[in-house]
């Protein structure tokens, strides 16, 4: 069976180092719902993944798109649901 499990909660509280002590366990990927963190470069106030941590576990959906760039919550939506469909195939869970 196929498990998305989803942690949720304000910046600031640790999401990202359990979502990685997860990820690790498991030995899955960590897909990214965060509207900013989408963006390159906004670091500050978005509590985005330092590059250490992205080294420790793929992550999808962080640091893709310039700032500039329109992203909609329904483009979210549809690429999101594909890929983790798409990883799915390769891994029981995935950390949202």
């Amino acid at each position: 069976m196929n498990t998305l499990l989803v942690l949720l909660g304000p910046t600031g509280v640790g999401k990202t180092e359990w979502s990685l002590r997860i990820a690790e366990t498991l030995g899955c990927p960590i897909l990214s719902a965060d509207s900013r963190q989408i963006y390159k470069g906004m670091t500050i106030g978005t509590a985005a993944p330092a590059a250490e941590q992205l080294l420790r576990v793929p992550h999808h959906f962080v640091g893709i798109l310039r700032p500039e760039e329109y992203y909609s919550a329904s483009q979210f939506e549809v690429e999101a649901v594909t890929l983790i469909g798409q990883l799915f195939q390769s891994h029981h869970s995935v950390v949202m």
